[in-house]
């Protein structure tokens, strides 16, 4: 029989990108099966790996734009468009991510979304209709002031001065001035699985803030600084996102989004599986392979791979997880429609080790699926 297989997987954090899974469990495939139809399909639900995933999925393109990071240094970062460049699809932390910054250079008190903004306004500027943008991974803490003042908001002291970047700053905003703005803003969409709200005990300060540098005096700061904001954009804007669920995405962008470009949160996967067309292809497949780094019982917390396995049930199709590791409870998958799982593990070893072989290891996986589908056809 001519078996179709769809390839799937999230990323392999700090390892490997969603599209180089793809390839390696395609290669270990076609090694052991010879002229099977295999085609491949990177996830995403907004984190690492967004931009792949989409431009991958849409058959589009990808542009280089100048930026800063979030310490305001320069930088070339890259958007992406749809194959009719309708719509752009950004990762944040391609200009703000965490991983940009060294450890020792960590500090939300400072760090900014401003070349978050900076994409925004290349990808308008390219003629776009729409924005589609992945907040995962980013080093600031701002509430995307930052990405404001990029997009030609004024956030004002009480002396009419412009605030430095840097969610420290926010503490003296006095008033806002928006007539600056760039005049169109397009649709923007924002892929956004979490659901803090902008501060409190689940706030993006007391959450995220300690990765990002925040000691816990620190993160006490930041929590009243981003209150302070939210109180400003109530009152000068008219605008209520402090306990929105997702307002605290990205140390509190998703609440930035919303108040200066009238965004909408949404999940992530189903954002990519819509626009994509990952269900009518999962429909079309025999068996579809998914995973990503770590599969475990977090994994049925809406994760990309959850969402795969989801809509193959929907359809009856089986479904093949793998990871570089399973971990605790990972039988629990079992019961969500995974009817197999494998770790690319296959001798003991150390994670060092584990991660500077990876790509071997998954084209080693895809060959031991190869092999044991081979048995059934």
């Amino acid at each position: 029989m001519s078996l179709k297989i769809l390839i799937a997987p999230d990323s392999f954090k700090e390892s490997m990108s969603a599209s180089r899974v793809a390839e390696c469990l395609k290669a270990g495939i076609e090694a052991a099966l010879p002229g099977v139809s295999a085609i491949t399909l990177p996830v995403t639900d907004g984190g690492e790996g967004f931009l792949d995933a989409m431009v991958n999925g849409t058959e589009g393109y990808v542009k280089p734009v100048k930026a800063h990071d979030a310490l305001m240094r320069s930088l070339t970062a890259e958007i992406g468009f749809s194959a009719d460049g309708n719509t752009a699809f950004i990762e944040m932390a391609r200009a703000s991510g965490l991983e940009l910054i060294r450890t020792e250079e960590r500090n939300p008190l400072i760090t900014t979304t401003f070349g978050t903004g900076e994409m925004m306004l290349s990808a308008i500027r390219a003629g776009c209709k729409r924005i589609i943008m992945g907040i995962g991974g980013s080093a600031t803490n701002d509430g995307g002031a930052g990405m404001a003042q990029a997009l030609g908001v004024r956030l004002l002291d009480d002396s009419d001065n412009e605030l430095p970047p840097g969610g420290g700053s926010l503490s003296r905003l006095h008033s806002i001035d928006i007539s600056g703005i760039f005049p169109v803003i397009p649709e923007i969409l924002v892929a956004c699985d979490v659901t803090n709200p902008l501060t409190g005990n689940s706030g993006a300060s007391a959450v995220y803030g300690p990765q990002k540098g925040a000691t816990s005096d620190l993160v006490a700061t930041l929590d009243w600084c981003l209150a302070h904001y939210a109180s400003v954009v109530r009152d000068k804007l008219g605008k209520e996102v402090e306990n929105f669920p997702g307002a605290g995405a990205a140390g509190g962008l998703g609440a930035g989004l919303m108040a200066f470009c009238n965004a909408n949160l949404t999940s992530g996967f189903r954002l990519f599986a819509d626009i994509t067309g990952l269900e009518e292809k999962i429909a079309a497949t025999d068996i579809i392979i998914t995973g990503e780094g770590k599969m475990d019982s977090q994994t049925l917390q809406g994760k990309a791979p959850f969402g795969v396995a989801q809509l193959a049930v929907k359809h009856g199709k089986p479904v093949i997880g793998v990871a570089g590791t399973l971990g605790k409870d990972s039988e629990k998958l079992y019961n969500h429609g995974f009817s197999l799982l494998l770790s690319i593990i296959n001798k003991p070893m150390s994670l060092e080790e584990a991660l500077k072989n990876a790509p071997e290891l998954v084209r080693d996986t895809g060959l031991r699926i190869g092999k044991i589908l081979n048995i059934i056809m």
